[in-house]
């Protein structure tokens, strides 16, 4: 899907901010996001650029493509090893 962007932060990565719960932003005008006992839908302005500017810096950190891939593939020959 060309909607669609995934990247994978390796542990070796330097962190700008701590990961957090896991979130979705659908065409920057909602988040939707989990918390212990609610999915909270977000859709005012201010809640969908804390996660945008989040999601920004969390990206920073990420790998995508062939280096997702090695990352993908180191971690499954460390589980094969097993």
């Amino acid at each position: 899907m060309d909607t669609v962007e995934l990247g994978i932060v390796p542990l070796s990565a330097s962190l700008k901010i701590p990961p957090g719960a896991g979130f979705w932003i659908y065409d920057d005008r909602q988040v939707v996001t989990e918390t212990w006992h609610a999915e909270l839908w977000l859709d005012d302005a201010s809640s969908v650029e804390t996660y945008l500017r989040t999601w920004k810096t969390l990206q920073e950190s990420a790998v995508y493509g062939a280096d997702a891939h090695n990352v993908i593939n180191a971690a499954r020959r460390a589980l094969a090893s097993r």
